[in-house]
């Protein structure tokens, strides 16, 4: 994309980023030419960009998007945003939304694109995924691989079950630290994820994320003990109670051990003992 804004161009016009303020902006162009492409399947008619910084990926979306809402918490930069892509929102194809991405109201959108500040990625990646719209994010490595993590492995944990709860998860490309300016002291990782419903039922939403939470506490414990011994983070009045109504190759497990749809079907039967109804 030879007629891409320069992002080392751009930083030097908009003012050089803030580490300590969670701001570390992608610079090498052939990362940001193809993190769009990424997208390429979803529907971009109305792109969201968390984070847009100075607009580096900003300017490589609208090639590829009808329309882009970017959302930025500095205040600086968002009018930097304003002043520099006035083209671009005249024709009604950008609009720059300076606020918190964890307290400001999202469009209606089709697809998220985002570079995401890394302090707040989980926060925001968990206000995305329940609108159920596909998304290309980049994240810490650490972090991306645990989305992505299958029962059984080290990395596999409640942020695993939560993610693969909404959507397939996707670890599309690593990124080194000099991609990107002031390099960080991690790798980082692009991650697709692409909605679905989840194969299994669960009674209650919020309590199967509580109780998976719950559980992930005593990872290292059998099932059978990390019931028992979680009822003040789960909210269950009776473990034992629970535990009774579990077959024992489940309890004998441990935490990390259980697929999504299993812990779905466990956090069933111990509401199902909660409220008195028959497992």
């Amino acid at each position: 994309m030879t007629d891409s804004r320069d992002p080392d161009a751009l930083i030097r016009r908009a003012g050089r980023p803030d580490p300590d303020r969670d701001q570390h902006f992608l610079v090498d162009d052939r990362v940001l030419d193809r993190i769009p492409t990424y997208a390429e399947d979803f529907d971009r008619s109305h792109v969201l960009e968390i984070g847009a910084g100075t607009g580096a990926l900003t300017d490589r979306l609208l090639a590829h998007a009808d329309r882009v809402t970017t959302v930025e918490r500095d205040r600086g930069y968002a009018q930097f945003l304003r002043e520099e892509f006035s083209e671009e929102i005249a024709a009604d194809r950008l609009a720059v939304v300076q606020g918190d991405a964890l307290d400001v109201e999202f469009p209606d959108y089709t697809c998220c694109v985002s570079n995401l500040p890394y302090g707040v990625s989980s926060e925001v990646t968990f206000r995305l995924l329940p609108d159920r719209e596909p998304a290309v994010l980049m994240y810490q490595l650490e972090f991306a691989e645990r989305m992505a993590a299958d029962p059984g492995t080290s990395d596999y944990g409640r942020l695993s079950v939560a993610a693969q709860h909404y959507a397939n998860v996707e670890v599309v490309e690593t990124v080194p630290p000099e991609a990107f300016d002031p390099q960080p002291r991690v790798e980082s990782a692009v991650v697709r994820l692409t909605p679905r419903e989840p194969d299994y039922e669960v009674a209650d939403e919020q309590f199967f994320f509580d109780f998976v939470k719950a559980l992930f506490t005593q990872r290292r414990k059998t099932v059978r003990n990390a019931i028992r011994n979680t009822v003040h983070i789960s909210g269950l009045e009776d473990g034992d109670a629970v535990v009774d109504a579990v077959e024992e190759d489940v309890l004998s497990k441990r935490p990390g051990d259980l697929a999504p749809e299993t812990f779905a079907a466990l956090a069933n039967v111990a509401l199902g003992v909660q409220e008195g109804r028959e497992p």
